[in-house]
């Protein structure tokens, strides 16, 4: 437990359950929004479940944005602040995974900024609201911070402030049934990595830990049923709660090497931030091992090896069929230098509990390459 901290809470109400979906015209009435702009992907509009969500929402959807792609590039993002911005939209509900929430965020940022008078403090209202329904397990829908990638200089930044999170988040373990186990098993180790980080983080409220160590338990135990079996449904509502847990955690923990790391290599080769989290946890995990052996002990209680975490995350990479090697995704050595160059100037790198230079950066790359 961190001996002193500081833990803030969200204006956010979370609705889950099968069946959730159904309370979406409802739930964005609760914001006082009449005019809303759906963010999706082109596959998740023409879906059925993107069909019903259309339907549901019905005459206040005024704006769709279903172009979002993986890793946002700054283009799509200009694209959406404008046509939100002529939509007038007062709203935005995010349906899709982690890159649509994180799109969506970064629409309502613009438009704050644009509106001259930003959230500056937890107790500012949104000028926009966001009502986030996840399909994957990514904990976007509960962050109030958003990254973007810059696709001509092929670097990842990103933003927020204390207004960006979502108002409301809606969980409904049939709208993931149709994400195939592929998605569901690199997202899945993103929240395994959330929980992961949050119980190490130097700036974890005392809940954050424990939502954290519970999001890891609950995400071992559940991953391997999702890939296993997609439709089974008991299986996909336990994933998901693990992996609102994991969100959840993020609210009061800072990220460190791992995420960071992760983040930089996705804007620089595009490989999926699921995978790279895959690939990259348990080298990132014996690099912190020495100078925080007690939460690495407790997250290797959460996996099921308290005397080796490391090899427990590796073990559940391998488990659910994911590549164990950057090199099998596309990562060339280049892309190791050219990443580890940049470490040091990532927030999230500067956050972790082991001081991390250049080439403690290349180790961690090397080590999973």
């Amino acid at each position: 437990m961190p001996d002193a901290f500081i833990h803030t809470g969200y204006a956010q109400r979370l609705h889950f359950g099968v069946g959730a979906l159904n309370r979406v015209s409802e739930v964005v009435r609760e914001t006082g929004a009449r005019r809303v702009m759906l963010v999706t992907t082109a596959g998740r509009r023409s879906s059925d479940d993107g069909e019903r969500l259309v339907r549901l929402l019905g005459r206040s959807l005024v704006a769709t944005f279903a172009g979002t792609r993986s890793h946002v590039p700054t283009e799509d993002v200009q694209t959406a602040v404008a046509q939100a911005r002529d939509a007038g939209i007062e709203c935005i509900v995010s349906f899709g995974g982690g890159s649509c929430a994180d799109l969506a965020k970064a629409v309502c940022y613009f438009l704050e900024q644009e509106s001259g008078m930003p959230g500056a403090s937890y107790v500012d209202r949104p000028a926009v609201g966001h009502v986030a329904i996840p399909t994957t397990y990514s904990g976007a829908e509960l962050t109030p911070f958003f990254g973007m990638t810059d696709e001509a200089s092929r670097s990842k930044t990103g933003a927020g402030g204390p207004t960006l999170a979502p108002l409301a988040a809606i969980y409904d373990p049939e709208v993931t049934v149709g994400t195939p186990a592929r998605v569901s098993a690199e997202t899945g180790m993103n929240a395994v990595a959330h929980g992961v980080e949050a119980a190490w983080s130097s700036t974890r409220s005392v809940e954050a830990e424990a939502l954290g160590l519970a999001c890891v338990a609950a995400a071992a135990d559940a991953l391997p049923r999702v890939v296993d079996d997609p439709a089974d449904l008991a299986a996909r509502t336990d994933m998901l709660g693990a992996a609102l847990l994991g969100g959840r955690s993020l609210q009061n923990a800072t990220m460190g090497v791992h995420h960071g790391l992760a983040q930089l290599l996705g804007g620089r080769t595009g490989i999926a931030h699921g995978l790279a989290n895959a690939v990259i946890l348990p080298h990132a995990m014996r690099f912190n091992a020495d100078v925080i052996p007690s939460e690495i002990h407790r997250i290797g209680l959460a996996l099921g090896d308290p005397e080796d975490a490391a090899s427990a995350a590796a073990r559940l990479v391998e488990r659910l069929g994911l590549p164990t090697r950057l090199s099998g995704c596309g990562v060339t050595e280049e892309d190791v230098d050219v990443v580890a160059r940049m470490a040091e100037g990532n927030r999230s790198v500067a956050s972790n509990p082991r001081p991390v230079g250049i080439e403690d950066a290349r180790a961690i790359l090397l080590a999973a390459f």
